[in-house]
């Protein structure tokens, strides 16, 4: 079984729980800061949270790090779960997938657009405006610059692509003259 797909399992079990429990932004949050803290010490944690170190060791070290963080009981009674069933390596995609199934919940979609000239803050507004219409759904919108597309930009949403690169139509048309 793929740790995404074990992760997702996680995830969803933890949205579910935090619908009827908790905040699901607030466990949201809670589950990005905690995961964060392991990701940024992990070359120190991976040992001490390995197979064949005692639970009770795991927990108090798990149990020090969420109290730091200042986390909800939810997560943490997931964090503990995992440590204690040695798949702490989950964390990160747990996190992961659980952002995911937040935005969805609250109707977000995230867009990842590149330009060929680094958009104004008016343009990336009126983008934001456009996707949101195209797409029926609020759009979290990250940019990134691109010369080689010569002019237009290329808005990636989930699997679908809008592509309106001069790059791109130029190899239209190059191709077309080609036939």
């Amino acid at each position: 079984m793929s740790l995404k797909f074990s992760a997702n399992r996680y995830a969803r079990a933890l949205f579910d729980v935090a619908q009827h429990e908790s905040d699901v932004a607030a466990v949201g949050r809670d589950l990005a800061a905690v995961s964060e803290v392991f990701r940024e010490h992990a070359d120190v944690l991976q040992p001490a949270l390995r197979h064949g170190v005692p639970d009770a060791i795991k927990r108090s070290i798990v149990e020090a790090i969420v109290d730091q963080v200042g986390s909800n009981a939810t997560v943490r009674k997931l964090v503990g779960v995992l440590a204690e069933g040695d798949r702490f390596e989950l964390l990160p995609y747990v996190a992961d997938a659980y952002r995911e199934r937040l935005l969805a919940h609250q109707n977000i979609v995230r867009a990842e657009v590149t330009s060929a000239a680094q958009l104004t803050p008016e343009n990336t507004t009126a983008l934001e405006a456009s996707l949101s219409g195209a797409t029926g759904k609020k759009v979290e919108l990250s940019t990134s610059v691109d010369k080689e597309l010569i002019g237009g930009l290329i808005a990636r949403i989930g699997s679908t692509v809008y592509d309106g690169s001069v790059r791109t139509q130029l190899n239209k048309i190059r191709q077309t003259l080609v036939k």
